[in-house]
């Protein structure tokens, strides 16, 4: 019966972790669920940084005592308080050796004692408990973190059969965190630039349907800049590809610094020489402030022609915007008439009045490129 309980155990945690989407939602179902098989009344799941020499806690859960947050901040222990946290932060096992889970108890050694043993106990004492299971958790060969759970005084004391089923439970949580990283991977790469490390023309479809859904149901502002790179063609025909995908990625960069003057700003590459800029709350003003700066900083990268910066915003009067598709054309015939006039400064559209000529051409049923050939043509009187 106990075996059964316990497989029901393994099967519940790995199907948490693997219903979570995302790394934090991982973590929490891999404390609960260990939290549960083990009988335990408190559970978190911490991972070691081997860089800063440190045990991160990411998630605490069950019975937290004060000062303990579901998903803390700052909490770290330094790892040379734990010693035997050393033995798995060799790149292998050496010798074979599998990394097995030992018990605590608050009756542990006196605090007086140096070691190891002094601060788990310490710890348990400091918050109550009576007992706790701490289990390593091994990811590719390499100690990735561990897993902790804990009883109450007044209790049952966990025991070695307790300890040997948290060694499985950690093997789950490992390979349940291996599948997260695994998606996770998978979802940058299918939404992200591989050249400058934006986001990607996928991203900004799936975000901008979300914004535009926000606008309508809460009137958040949406404001969309959009932005062609200047003279991309005659660095890549002068000067070769090369220099071409290094000025894509300095004016990547470079809108991902302005970007981050608007909080939230999605930035990202839409191919080729397009990019855009994505801001949901910040005000129509703000984000016409912010491109302006980015046409004034794109002008100073030496290399290239500046860059031609369209804005379209819901805080403008453009009309009711009930489609994601409605302002990427108003936003794409701004920047269009910026590229027309030459304009070292952004279009905004709707900012001529209701016989604004980007309102105008974004509105039109026929498709926009005659139109955008004819304005490419046409300069300002």
């Amino acid at each position: 019966m106990a075996e059964e309980i316990r497989l029901r155990a393994v099967v519940s945690l790995a199907q948490g972790m693997a219903a979570a989407r995302s790394s934090r939602e991982s973590w929490k179902a891999a404390a609960i669920g260990a939290c549960r098989g083990l009988d335990g009344s408190f559970a978190a799941l911490s991972v070691w940084e081997r860089e800063l020499g440190r045990l991160r806690v990411l998630v605490n859960v069950g019975e937290r005592a004060e000062g303990e947050e579901e998903f803390p901040a700052a909490e770290a222990y330094p790892v040379h308080q734990f010693p035997e946290i050393t033995e798995f932060l060799h790149e292998r096992w050496i010798g074979g050796g599998e990394p097995n889970a030992w018990v605590e108890t608050a009756q542990g050694p006196a605090e007086a004692e140096a070691g190891y043993c002094h601060q788990r106990v310490a710890a348990l004492r400091r918050r109550g408990r009576g007992c706790c299971v701490v289990a390593p958790v091994v990811l590719r060969g390499r100690a990735w973190g561990e897993l902790y759970v804990a009883r109450p005084h007044g209790q049952p004391v966990f025991g070695q059969g307790d300890a040997d089923f948290a060694t499985v439970l950690a093997a789950v949580v490992a390979a349940g965190i291996a599948q997260t990283e695994r998606l996770e991977e998978a979802h940058r790469l299918a939404y992200t630039d591989a050249l400058t490390g934006l986001a990607n023309r996928r991203a900004v479809d799936v975000r901008l349907d979300e914004a535009i859904e926000e606008h309508r149901t809460g009137e958040a502002v949406v404001s969309l800049v959009v932005c062609d790179l200047n003279g991309l063609k005659k660095v890549n025909d002068t000067q070769g590809h090369a220099t071409g995908d290094r000025l894509l990625e300095r004016f990547g960069s470079l809108l991902s610094l302005c970007g981050a003057m608007l909080p939230g700003a999605l930035a990202a590459r839409l191919g080729g020489d397009e990019f855009c800029l994505l801001s949901v709350g910040p005000s129509t003003e703000e984000v016409v402030r912010v491109a302006g700066e980015l046409c004034r900083r794109a002008t100073d990268l030496g290399v290239g022609d500046g860059v031609a910066c369209g804005v379209a915003s819901t805080g403008d009067p453009i009309g009711p915007v009930r489609s994601a598709r409605r302002l990427f054309r108003l936003a794409d015939a701004a920047q269009y008439r910026a590229k027309a006039a030459g304009s070292d400064k952004p279009v905004v559209a709707g900012h001529e009045g209701p016989d604004d000529e980007v309102i105008r051409l974004a509105d039109a049923p026929a498709p926009p490129e005659g139109e955008r050939r004819r304005i490419r043509g046409r300069r300002p009187a």
